[in-house]
């Protein structure tokens, strides 16, 4: 069965009691793992029993096949039923898993882990559609899925945060479950249980506003909005951001552009070449991101990544003013992505 985003976390929190197997899959690694070690304990609590869960890789299962039913088959010494988690599974186990599904032996419950799979993947295929199996996937939250995860955290230590803050949070998480719950405790340490806290709090642990200047300068750049540039551009000389802070990052931004432009052109879908690459495009600049991957041929980007580097050389100099030398040079690559 196919379980739907809505109903992931009822799902693994009580899944139906006929369920062999579960395929835990999706960009979001953070989210696949909770998923996974939320309904593990629906069957074990203690993770680390050796005699009630079995841990197998991918690669292993590759190596012997025969594996995951004698795993499966096998009985708890002490009692109860077992768990095999599998980790890194792909597309070339899905046979494996189907004669296991069809044919079942014992009562262990199986756990599988995979990354980001396509509708045609002939693994989510088999998960989808035996009858004792589910298929659960795992992508980046929306904000309003980040801002309830935020709230529920903080009502349960009994933290009050203000509006603005929260707007703050969400807009700096999200790329990565893991990550979110990592940042969450964060602001919870800071705050301390029954108290609050506000956006001078929340802006000094989750981020830093130059940074956000410098992305929108890069997305500026990227979308060919003069206007913006001028705005993000004047805010960060005016709090004293040095030539390499602007510039740098702007290198890397258009790396990222060029990569993702290779992987699209190879045949590969924008958003699985977004993932790839570290750190993670935020949800709040990938529809921006994607509108400047289209916007910008390679040798365009090339030719920016050089203008780049020209102007970093320039500004090390003395003979010429820092801000002039940066200054045009962005502009002038902001001027290039506005035209065909």
């Amino acid at each position: 069965m196919r379980v739907t985003t809505a109903d992931a976390d009822r799902f693994v929190a009580k899944p139906p009691k006929n369920l062999l197997a579960a395929l835990i899959y999706g960009p979001d690694e953070g989210l696949v793992r909770e998923r996974a070690e939320k309904l593990a304990r629906t069957v074990v609590e203690d993770l680390k029993d050796p005699f009630r869960v079995a841990e197998l890789s991918g690669d292993a299962l590759e190596k012997d096949p025969a594996r995951l039913a004698d795993e499966a088959a096998a009985i708890s010494m002490l009692g109860g039923r077992r768990l095999v988690w599998v980790r890194g599974a792909g597309n070339g186990l899905a046979g494996i898993f189907e004669r296991v599904l069809e044919e079942p032996v014992g009562e262990s419950l199986i756990v599988v882990e995979s990354g980001d799979l396509q509708k045609t993947s002939a693994l989510r295929g088999v998960f989808e559609a035996a009858g004792n199996a589910a298929a659960v996937a795992c992508y980046p939250d929306n904000e309003g899925g980040i801002a309830d995860l935020l709230r529920a955290a903080l009502k349960a230590d009994n933290v009050a945060i203000s509006a603005d803050a929260l707007d703050f949070a969400v807009a700096h998480l999200g790329a990565d479950r893991g990550t979110t719950r990592r940042e969450i405790e964060k602001l919870l340490l800071y705050a301390g249980p029954g108290k609050s806290i506000g956006l001078e709090e929340v802006r000094a642990i989750l981020g830093d506003e130059s940074e956000a200047r410098v992305e929108a300068v890069c997305d500026a750049l990227g979308e060919g909005d003069l206007k913006g540039l001028d705005v993000a551009l004047e805010k960060l000389w005016s709090a004293g951001a040095s030539a390499t802070a602007i510039l740098r990052p702007a290198m890397s931004h258009f790396q990222r552009l060029l990569q993702v432009k290779v992987a699209t052109g190879r045949g590969e879908s924008m958003d699985v070449a977004m993932r790839k690459g570290w750190p993670q495009i935020h949800f709040s600049r990938a529809a921006s991101f994607k509108a400047q991957v289209s916007r910008w041929p390679e040798e365009r980007i090339l030719d920016a990544l050089d203008q780049l580097l020209d102007a970093e050389a320039l500004s090390r100099t003395t003979a010429v003013p820092v801000e002039a030398a940066v200054g045009r040079a962005l502009f002038n690559i902001a001027a290039m992505a506005r035209s065909r």
